[in-house]
């Protein structure tokens, strides 16, 4: 029986020949990670050694090399070999002792789990599957919820036959695999009943840019296929692992519903074990896990990493009746964890334009070509070379065609869904889960594919210009000065995590506030309030699932930073406190009311002066209970919060006061608060603010304007506007030397020194601590510093 069947707990990744990378991989965890607390359902595989003996036992050895000869010299088309061998398949009968050790199997599988039909998963794993470098994703069939051993042996023939879709053979050609070479296992798994419960993917690593330190979790109710598969909108978590061992921290930095908009579940009756069916309101808007269990998950994948010593795709179920979770497979990843760390492409876009569809922006590039939409994969052959393929979705008979696509667009689909790593394989740009892209994207209408505006994708009208730049983190010089990045975005914060910058010199809180979040803080505390039924509606369609409607801005706020944070750890990450404009607060959800009309908003109700007024303050709370969140619940300790626009020593302290009164208190946890000085009276009395403050950041755009009185938006000035203007530099020499004998750090954020070489030189000369810039200016900047400290000696 040995020859022919192996129990999983048996076998491990020495084992890869005999049962397969898949089952080799199961049996790896069973054998070492159980006592890790990492639960995998039981189970058997059948062996190469059984697959050989069934091709021999049917003579087929010979006739699919004839078949697939045929195929080589081009005698035949792919469609007409692959089902003449599954036909040979079809036909042929499993050796006796084969189908003998198969039922005996499975028969003691059931008395383990004390049931006579026991029902079992039936997966295919090629001994050329799962490698480091070949995901062979989703080249075999699977089969769910099989029952006696009748029906049992028959899902293991179609496994067989699995081995020659034509989508199977392709890919071998493709990789280099000689098909005699490859022989097929079969793994026999007890079923985690996720039907009644929920089920899901996790990468170890972030599957779109590289980032190490995180885990993705992609969950949705019912069985896997369809997260797999790409049938639904996932939930998908990021969790933060290097904080995972410290159990008084939830480091979940991003949560995001999902639409679900069915679930695969077990039938009673008909010919099909299992059916798709559509999920109710309440499901489509529930979180699929808990915050436990996205925390247990990771953890596991933290475990299943560190064993393998590579990132891993890991599979997962929750069983519905117990609650327990289950990992039922583990592979490689092979698309980041391959990637060359030497360089970074960034892809731009020199214009905009009216866009007609988004959804989730795979691949971080862009491109542009004619749509062509295809329904069915039937029709695949349809497909020309280079426009853009728009589908409902994928599955792996797609991938002849995707790999010539320029783009891919689809209705349905999460991040690790099928679609989603096979782009990410090809280099493919792909925008995922659009809802209705295939009734909205017309047949040869021409669009542009950005992938680079964070985490959501758009189909803008027309064939836009972009550029596309190599950039070379290699042999970058070291320089004393820092240099940091100047970020909006979590999703642009986790794009340039390769450069060599250090840390982040000005987050701004505004885009969070404006992108995400969308309603006027004010608005979310006293929505019943809110005259305007237009903005009232909208903000309960943003917060729908949130009873807490502050709580929905604390949470988005929080997670938005914490990505932010944890793209730089440990290195400094500093936090702007909001600093809207009247005007631009009033143009929020529900904003007009709650907001007055000033003659000159750019010097008016702004920045310092509205977190201690009451009537500001308890939105101002909210930003306070954001920030203490990502410290102290989260652990990002390397948050400094900066407060913009503070006029006096005076109103320093109010805001201090303010700010402690709702956690905040500077020196609590090590907690730095720095000032923008932007305003003459930050550099006048900075021996003052520097009593006050750890740090001061120049705002060279508002620092200039108001040392020239200039209004920095004023086309008919901006020949007099230059933050090279001895006034300025005067200025910031003036800060730098108050501030430095109080032992005070002393940055600036601003473009300055990426568009002047000679702003750059002087900052050098004079002492500055760091210079935070756009990321695409960082590499430049560098080595403008090394120069000038060179010269400076």
């Amino acid at each position: 029986m040995a020859d022919e069947v192996r129990w999983l707990e048996s076998v491990g990744s020495g084992d890869v020949e005999e049962v397969g990378g898949k089952n080799a991989s199961l049996g790896e965890m069973i054998g070492n990670l159980a006592e890790q607390g990492i639960r995998v359902p039981g189970g058997f595989a059948t062996t190469a050694t059984a697959y050989r003996s069934f091709l021999s036992e049917n003579n087929l050895d010979e006739k699919i090399a004839g078949i697939l000869a045929e195929l080589s010299d081009e005698k035949r088309e792919l469609a007409d070999a692959g089902q003449a061998i599954r036909d040979l398949f079809d036909q042929a009968e499993f050796p006796e002792a084969t189908a003998e050790a198969i039922r005996s199997a499975y028969a003691e599988l059931g008395e383990r789990y004390e049931t006579s039909d026991v029902d079992v998963a039936v997966r295919s794993s090629a001994t050329a599957e799962d490698l480091p470098d070949a995901s062979f994703a989703g080249q075999q069939d699977t089969y769910l919820n099989i029952t006696g051993a009748d029906a049992l042996l028959a899902a293991c023939k179609d496994c067989y036959a699995s081995l020659f879709t034509d989508r199977a053979i392709s890919y071998r050609v493709e990789q280099g695999f000689e098909h005699t070479d490859v022989a097929l296992s079969i793994g026999i798994q007890k079923m985690v009943r996720s039907d009644r419960g929920s089920a899901g993917v996790m990468f170890t690593i972030d599957s779109d840019t590289g980032f190490p330190d995180t885990a993705i979790i992609n969950a949705a109710w019912g069985l896997g296929e369809n997260v797999v598969g790409g049938e639904v909108t996932p939930d998908q978590y990021t969790v933060y692992k290097p904080f995972l061992e410290n159990e008084g921290l939830t480091p979940i930095i991003a949560r995001t519903i999902g639409a679900k908009e069915r679930k695969l579940v077990y039938t009673d009756s008909g010919n099909e074990p299992t059916e798709n069916v559509d999920t109710t309101d309440e499901e489509r808007r529930a979180r699929v896990l808990s915050d436990e269990e996205i925390l247990q998950l990771a953890r596991w994948g933290v475990v299943i990493e560190r064993h393998y010593e590579r990132p891993m795709d890991v599979e997962w179920a929750k069983d519905g009746r117990s609650g327990d979770l289950f990992v039922v497979q583990a592979r490689p990843e092979t698309v980041q964890s391959r990637a060359g760390a030497g360089t970074l492409s960034t892809f731009h876009l020199n214009e905009t334009g009216e866009v007609i569809i988004s959804g989730l922006a795979i691949g971080q590039a862009v491109a542009s070509g004619e749509v062509q939409v295809i329904a069915s994969a039937d029709d695949v052959d349809q497909f020309e070379d280079g426009k853009v393929l728009v589908t409902e979705m994928t599955d792996p008979d797609w991938v002849p065609i995707m790999r010539r696509a320029a783009a891919i667009v689809t209705d349905r689909g999460g991040r690790t869904s099928h679609a989603a790593i096979v782009s990410r394989e090809l280099g493919v740009p792909a925008i995922v889960g659009t809802g209705n892209a295939t009734e909205l994207l017309g047949e040869g209408r021409e669009v542009t594919i950005s992938c680079v505006e964070g985490d959501e994708g758009h189909v803008y009208e027309g064939l836009l210009d972009y550029e596309e730049r190599e950039l070379d983190l290699e042999n970058v010089p070291e320089v004393s000065t820092r240099v940091m990045m100047n970020i909006g975005s979590p999703a642009a914060a986790m794009q340039w995590w390769r450069l060599p910058a250090h840390g982040i010199g000005l987050a701004r809180m505004e885009y969070l506030v404006n992108n995400v979040i969308q309603a006027h803080p004010l608005a979310l505390l006293h929505l019943d309030q809110v005259s305007d039924d237009d903005a009232r509606q909208q903000i309960e369609e943003l917060t729908a699932g949130w009873e807490d409607k502050g709580e929905y801005f604390v949470d988005h706020l929080a997670r938005g930073i914490a990505t932010i944070a944890a793209s730089q750890y440990p290195e400094p990450v500093v936090v702007r406190l909001s600093d809207f404009k009247t005007n631009e607060y009033a143009g929020l959800i529900g904003g007009t009311q709650f907001e007055p009309d000033e003659e000159n908003p750019m010097l008016g109700w702004r920045g310092a002066s509205r977190y201690y007024s009451d009537d500001y303050k308890e939105a101002f709370a909210l930003e306070c209970e954001a920030l203490r969140r990502v410290r102290s619940e989260m652990g990002f300790t390397n948050v400094v919060v900066m407060v913009p626009f503070c006029r006096t020593p005076e109103e320093a302290d109010r805001v201090l006061e303010t700010m402690a009164e709702y956690g905040l208190e500077r020196g609590r946890d090590e907690l730095q608060v720095y000032v923008m000085a932007e305003i003459p009276s930050n550099v006048l009395q900075a021996d003052e603010f520097a009593d006050r403050f750890d740090g001061f950041s120049i705002g060279s755009n508002d620092l200039t304007q108001l040392t020239l009185g200039i209004g920095r938006d004023d086309d008919r000035l901006t020949h007099l506007f230059d933050e090279r203007s001895p006034a300025v530099k005067k200025m910031i020499t003036m800060l730098l030397e108050a501030a430095h004998a109080k032992d005070r750090y002393v940055g600036i954020c601003g473009q300055g020194p990426s568009d002047h070489p000679d702003l750059a030189e002087f900052l050098v000369e004079q002492g500055i601590d760091s210079m935070s810039l756009n990321p695409d200016s960082v590499l430049t900047v560098i080595e403008r510093v090394a120069e000038a400290e060179s010269h400076r000696g």
